[in-house]
């Protein structure tokens, strides 16, 4: 199994007729995607890679029985994609823009929540089932390699990240159950724990693997899930950032949203925490697959 989608998953893609919708797209399908539909508005009729393109998402679910979105859209344009899409019935979301403004993201992620409907992103390059599914452009033409099926789920606040973490397990003999980047604005649909909650109850999920920054408070939700006994499979954390503990506080470095304004938001803080509700900290990369070894045995 895999979390949130697998190969039966029918996806639909707004602003497919973009540079970056049709590039991505192209990875996809090759991928083994299951596209089954893309919107743009004015574009209906037209076809991207053999795709059937539609005027609205609506008219996309009816003609496609799609469940799940990718959406390419400005900044501008992000807060109604996600509103249609979640009016449209679309039951996984997956926004790869970034720096969106701060009230429409709130709007976006209150609409989600209140539909039940799980959104990936602000500011993700997608997710991916290994050998199933891949949406966004997570592991371009390359995810094959970096993305090894097996029994580890990942969650990375970077996207560039969730590729270096799931190279470092398939060097240490591990896979992947399901990597999502869930997104590094400072408003983001769905937290750590959420997904945790997620690959603890996914029965090919074996233990979780977490990579963190500053800034937010994700890690502590997570924490905060593992004391409370709802997480019980391993968890292996990797939070980057120390370094910043050394500059002043409140400056962002990398994402928007990795930014310290209270101790609480440093990555030592994050690691003594997670540490204390007994998550497995990594420093570096290598040292994950002798973690889980740990972890595992």
């Amino acid at each position: 199994m895999s979390i949130l989608i697998d190969e039966s998953t029918r996806v639909l893609v707004q602003g497919i007729t973009g540079s970056q919708g049709r590039f991505d797209t192209r990875y996809c399908l090759a991928y083994g995607t299951n596209i089954v539909a893309g919107v743009t508005p004015g574009r209906g009729g037209q076809d991207v890679e053999g795709v059937p393109v539609y005027n609205t998402v609506e008219a996309g679910v009816a003609a496609s029985g799609a469940t799940a979105s990718v959406i390419y859209v400005p900044a501008a344009g992000i807060k109604d994609a996600v509103l249609e899409a979640v009016d449209a019935g679309i039951e996984v979301i997956v926004a790869l823009t970034e720096n969106v403004p701060r009230h429409d993201a709130a709007i976006a992620v209150a609409a989600t929540r209140a539909a039940g409907t799980w959104l990936i992103g602000f500011n993700t390059n997608g997710m991916i089932s290994p050998g199933k599914s891949k949406l966004g452009g997570i592991g371009g033409d390359r995810a094959d390699e970096l993305y090894v099926p097996g029994r580890v789920g990942v969650c990375s606040r970077s996207g560039g990240m969730s590729a270096e973490l799931s190279a470092a397990l398939a060097a240490g003999g591990y896979g992947v159950s399901t990597c999502v980047s869930m997104g590094g604005d400072p408003i983001i649909g769905n937290d750590m724990s959420e997904y945790a909650r997620q690959l603890e109850a996914d029965p090919d999920t074996d233990a979780m693997l977490f990579y963190g920054e500053p800034g937010s408070d994700l890690e502590q939700g997570l924490a905060r899930a593992m004391r409370d006994g709802e997480i019980n499979k391993p968890v292996v954390a990797l939070i980057a950032g120390v370094f910043q503990e050394s500059h002043p506080k409140g400056l962002s470095f990398g994402h928007v949203a990795a930014m310290i304004r209270t101790e609480d938001d440093s990555a030592s803080a994050k690691q003594k925490l997670l540490a204390e509700a007994g998550a497995h900290i990594a420093h570096r990369l290598g040292e994950i697959p002798e973690l889980l070894n740990q972890a595992l045995s």
